[in-house]
């Protein structure tokens, strides 16, 4: 997964440079850890992250939406609470 052009997409949602820097981060980590290949069947991608961060709640901030959906990950599966963003 391409983290720069992940920072880059992650554009189009609110949140600043340093709020894009830490999901692009988080989201490199838990590509490399391969639980979501694991889980879900299917390679974290750049497009994959994009789309699970829209259909978060509109009016959450960039790092709400990426808590939203490594919550629902955590709920269903296991295993992804390590990648949620706790301070920022």
């Amino acid at each position: 997964m391409n983290r720069e052009r992940l920072e880059s997409e992650l554009e189009r949602f609110e949140g600043d440079a340093d709020a894009r820097r830490v999901v692009a981060r988080q989201a490199r980590d838990l590509a490399d850890s391969g639980l979501v290949a694991e889980d879900l069947g299917y390679e974290l991608t750049v497009d994959t992250i994009v789309d699970e961060l829209a259909d978060a709640p509109a009016d959450h901030s960039l790092v709400e939406r990426w808590n939203w959906w490594i919550g629902s990950l955590e709920l269903s599966h296991g295993g992804y609470e390590q990648f949620q963003v706790r301070v920022y």
